[in-house]
């Protein structure tokens, strides 16, 4: 897993109130708990950093893997 991956499973992890140990590269996040408004939380703080990354683009592939190529 690269850093990125690690980074955003971590950040992720903590939302969902797990281990990131928990969360594979390719896990279905919206499996794994995660819901639109903790998304939407991700989405506001990933734009503050400067990144332009919309719900949808989410949606479509919800798993650490799919998000850390959108975050790079």
């Amino acid at each position: 897993m690269s850093e990125a991956e690690e980074r955003l499973r971590a950040q992720i992890a903590g939302l969902l109130y797990v281990e990131p140990a928990e969360l594979g590269p390719h896990d279905d996040l919206l499996d794994a708990g995660l819901d639109s408004i903790r998304m939407m939380t991700l989405i506001e703080a990933w734009r503050r950093e400067g990144r332009d990354i919309g719900f949808p683009d989410l949606v479509d592939r919800p798993t650490i893997a799919a998000w850390a190529e959108l975050l790079t």
